[in-house]
């Protein structure tokens, strides 16, 4: 989903202050500079576990026969067993390699000992292997390296690349150090991490600590930005100044008000822009709250200093309530229609990275290669030379700032690549409920961007949003109701709503949603004036074969006030339009399935949201055009450097 969600607590802009145990950012700072490689250009590391307990080994390698020891760095083949890299973090994206960068070659490099036999082998778009380079070690106390090289040239519809081990009786095996390397280019261009944190302190900092930890292996990272939006500040941490002092002056923390997702991603980007001797500089966004792989930020950068020409590299997400769960390939956004998070064709979506295609049988990999519209930025790569030539992120505060920013560059000839194999964990989307203070600026942002980027439809967009208002006042969301017209009237209010960059919007749309009861959580046994022994589930139908039937019917009962239940619970899954609208009273589960909300049949209210929307959505039909044309002739103002000056108090 675009953009990154921020706290309540908002503050006017003011002067940015620096912790004294880091770099300031401003003067005295050190430019980033392109600088000679100091050697092969390191791709990915082959690594046989992952950075937390909870992620699965088999993410990594997959012990396909026998026995086998694995950790993060090695793994030891006992007799007759066999490991395979042919898994979500072992395989080498060679179709992406191949279309996008001037690469012909990858050589994949191990420090060995014992016997055994190494073998790099590669898929096609269906996914059938094969063997492209091989080598039988002899028995060897010492550790030797081996290298095997595989051309980058049957890849371009789809495929990868990986390294398997296997030993026969009698033999022991142990891989580590294993690196997949390519020639490098002439300069390596210097990287900046961006981390946007808001009162996630601990989070922040263990994310910052993954880094340090890794940094070794990170030879191209330059500098690591925090822009802490919170009162709960990192540095306030214990374990701060300890990290701070091993990440040195690679460090740059910076408070700053809160200026959601946008402003604090864009600060790194700010940053970079304003301290650099060269064009060709990378900015890495990345969440706070996410479970980092620290190898992304080596196959992200090494992608991206080897393109063919600048583009923006995302990483993709795994869900982390469920680790071994792919998120999406590769998505867009139907723009006319404000739906992101739509995933291409041939895209795993939701899918167990350890598990079947149910259709085929065949293994969960992302064989087929695949054209992305945008990436989300809980990891995503921006070269310096998109911000130069597109300026800055549009101020949104936060929700489809990514989207926006992506598909302003590639109008201007900068595609997105999503980047297999390169992932972090993040919350699960569909654990977060819809019905929240976020759902204004997801809806306001995503009509502006498709002012600016669609064919803009007045009357596709206002179907859409008398179709949503419709759901929701059968739902009894009243205040979800309320929270779409708001966003429709400040869209018409024009470009001058994100002046502030989104802080008086954040604290009005709470104040509006405080009005409706059904927006609060509460737990199950305290359900007001109700008793927890009286609330009991009462199951949906099947989604209606003739739903614009019974969209009428349900209309017409909700206008007479007829109800076919008094009470009742409503699991978060079963919370469809057709089967709340049936109550006067129902416990609907919240999404995050730590409490539930009461939404109660409110006639009058009802009305009144109904008669203000239909208003709101007609002036979006005559005036939309108008305004569209303003959001265009502001956008040049609005992602300027000056602009982003201005919001962050320098």
């Amino acid at each position: 989903m675009p953009g990154k969600a921020a706290s309540a607590t908002a503050r006017q802009p003011a002067a940015v202050d620096t912790a004294p145990v880091t770099a300031p950012a401003g003067e005295g700072q050190a430019l980033f500079s392109e600088h000679a490689p100091a050697g092969r250009l390191l791709a990915q590391r082959g690594l046989f576990a992952g950075p937390s307990d909870v992620v699965s080994k088999d993410l990594y390698s997959e012990i396909v026969e026998g026995v086998a020891s694995r950790d993060r760095l090695s793994v030891t083949l006992e007799p007759s067993a066999r490991v395979s890299g042919n898994t979500y973090f072992g395989r080498f994206p060679a179709s992406y390699w191949q279309r996008w960068t001037t690469v012909k070659t990858v050589t994949v490099e191990a420090r060995v000992s014992g016997a055994g036999h190494l073998a790099v082998r590669a898929s096609d778009v269906e996914g059938e292997p094969r063997t492209i380079a091989a080598r039988t070690v002899a028995d060897t106390t010492e550790p030797i390296t081996v290298a095997l090289e595989a051309k980058l040239d049957k890849f371009f519809d789809g495929g990868a690349l990986w390294l398997d081990a296997e030993t026969e009786a009698g033999q022991w095996l142990t891989v580590s150090d294993v690196r997949w390397t390519v020639e490098p280019p002439t300069k390596i261009r210097p990287t900046a991490v961006t981390i946007c944190t808001m009162n996630r302190a601990d989070d922040c900092l263990a994310n910052l600590r993954a880094l340090a930890e890794s940094l070794p292996a990170l030879d191209t990272l330059d500098a690591i930005y925090v822009a802490d939006q919170g009162t709960d500040t990192v540095d306030s941490r214990d374990g701060f100044a300890e990290v701070a002092k091993r990440l040195g002056a690679k460090l740059r923390y910076i408070k700053q008000p809160n200026l959601g997702g946008a402003g604090g991603f864009t600060r790194g980007l700010y940053e970079v822009a304003g301290h650099t001797e060269t064009e060709h500089a990378n900015v890495l966004f990345m969440d706070d709250d996410v479970l980092l792989e620290p190898d992304l930020v080596i196959r992200l950068t090494a992608f991206s200093n080897r393109a063919a020409n600048p583009m923006i590299v995302g990483g993709q997400m795994l869900n982390l309530l469920h680790p071994n769960q792919l998120h999406v390939g590769a998505e867009y956004a139907r723009l006319n229609t404000l739906e992101p998070g739509q995933a291409v064709p041939h895209s795993l979506n939701t899918a167990d990275l350890l598990g079947v295609d149910q259709e085929t049988g065949k293994p969960n990999r992302q064989e087929r290669r695949l054209d992305a519209g945008y990436n989300g930025w809980w990891s995503c790569l921006i070269p310096y030379e998109v911000v130069k030539e597109i300026g800055y992120p549009m101020p949104f505060f936060f929700q489809w700032d990514d989207a926006e920013y992506s598909y302003r560059a590639r109008a201007h000839g900068f595609p997105t690549v999503t980047l297999p194999g390169a992932g972090v964990w993040h919350a699960d989307f569909h654990w977060k409920d819809w019905d929240e203070w976020h759902r204004y600026f997801n809806l306001r942002n995503s009509i502006i961007t498709a002012a600016l980027h669609s064919p803009f439809d007045l009357t596709v967009l206002s179907r859409v949003l008398m179709a949503q208002l419709v759901r929701y006042l059968l739902g009894m969301q009243y205040g979800l109701s309320a929270t779409l017209i708001k966003a429709v009237e400040d869209f018409l209010e024009g470009p001058d709503i994100l002046r502030d960059g989104g802080v008086a919007a954040m604290k009005e749309i709470r104040e509006i949603r405080a009005q409706y009861p059904e927006t609060k959580r509460h737990a199950a046994t305290e359900v007001p004036g109700i008793a927890s022994n009286d609330i009991s589930i009462i199951n949906t139908a099947p989604r209606p074969s003739m739903q614009r039937a019974v969209l009428l019917k349900r209309l017409l009962h909700r206008l007479l006030g007829k109800h076919r239940y008094a009470l009742g619970a409503i699991p978060s899954d079963e919370a469809h339009w057709w089967h709340v609208s049936l109550f006067e009273t129902a416990i609907v589960t919240d999404a995050s399935q730590e409490g539930v909300r009461v939404r109660r049949y409110d006639r009058d209210r009802m009305f009144d949201l109904a008669k203000r929307g239909v208003k709101v959505v007609n002036r979006l039909r005559k005036e939309g055009r108008g305004v569209q044309a303003q959001y265009q002739r502001a956008m040049p103002e609005l992602t300027s450097r000056e602009n982003w000056t201005r919001l962050y108090g320098l």
